[in-house]
């Protein structure tokens, strides 16, 4: 393989999900996962992969429910289940990475901290791109999430729910708090509301966010584990971002003092708007760790 082209491919899995995922670089260059969040897909590393795959080899799934992925009918949308079928389609690859750094944001940090927790010693590296993992990150969007847990996944506060997950909505989470939206492509939020109105989709999306408590319960479990590795971990942050708010990147330092914390001038989605910057700061802080 080349890193000149980013290639597109599926893998059936042994459990019966297809995973859709974009691949480029040397196979024989350090590993990199991405793992996207909501409501977006591996679509949203499409212009960060070019420049990371001179160097990497770079690896971006479409998680269950979100992308071109498809999985089972009776597939169960958990957090838990979304990272073992990550773990899955990680080993069942032509060639398993037996090391790689994981990019986490948003869904993609309950994601791969579940996944570090299992294989501690496969994680070389975290970078965190508005990828929460503290209390300290949730902003007050999170507010109407939580009486949705407090509910017990109540109609009444799914139906709050509802609206976003329509357009203006989506458009939000890409336009809130970034200082140039002519800086974001509309391919972007126009791609992942197509997907998300996929018959069934929208319930599914519901029945995520009420699961995403369990990642706060989990929280404490990560930083045990990132305090007793020190694994290197780079946070790279939308700065205004209203939905994991700064805060949450500075409180890596918490656990892991010398991990590199950059607050950026863009928002959640800041890899429409900085890729390049994201790039950039990823390349030296992995080679100054020799990966």
């Amino acid at each position: 393989m080349t890193y000149l082209t980013t290639l597109t491919k599926y893998l059936t899995l042994s459990s019966g999900e297809n995973i859709f995922y974009r691949e480029a670089g040397l196979n024989t260059s350090p590993t990199i996962l991405l793992l996207h969040g909501y409501p977006s897909s591996s679509h949203q590393y499409r212009n960060l992969i070019p420049i990371l795959s001179p160097h990497y080899h770079v690896i971006a799934p479409d998680l269950p429910s979100f992308g071109f992925t498809s999985v089972p009918d009776n597939y169960t949308y958990t957090f838990e289940n979304i990272a073992s079928t990550i773990d899955t389609f990680l080993t069942e690859l032509p060639q398993p990475p037996t090391k790689y750094s994981i990019y986490v944001f948003d869904y993609g940090a309950p994601t791969g901290f579940r996944i570090a927790l299992k294989y501690p010693e496969k994680i070389q590296a975290i970078i965190s791109q508005n990828g929460n993992a503290y209390v300290d990150g949730l902003g007050a969007f999170w507010d109407p999430v939580k009486t949705l847990w407090e509910s017990n996944n109540s109609a009444s506060a799914r139906d709050a729910l509802r609206p976003f997950l329509e357009l203006d909505g989506t458009k939000s989470q890409y336009l809130g708090g970034t200082p140039d939206p002519s800086a974001i492509a509309p391919e972007s939020y126009s791609l992942d509301q197509y997907l998300l109105d996929r018959p069934g989709n929208k319930e599914i999306q519901l029945d995520i966010f009420y699961d995403y408590r369990t990642n706060v319960e989990q929280y404490p479990s990560w930083q045990k584990w990132m305090r007793d590795s020190q694994v290197p971990l780079l946070a790279v942050w939308g700065k205004n971002d209203p939905i994991f708010v700064y805060p949450g990147a500075e409180a890596f330092k918490k656990d892991l003092p010398s991990s590199e914390v950059h607050l950026l001038d863009g928002s959640h989605f800041l890899v429409e708007s900085h890729a390049a910057e994201i790039g950039a700061l990823m390349i030296g802080f992995l080679k100054r760790r020799g990966i």
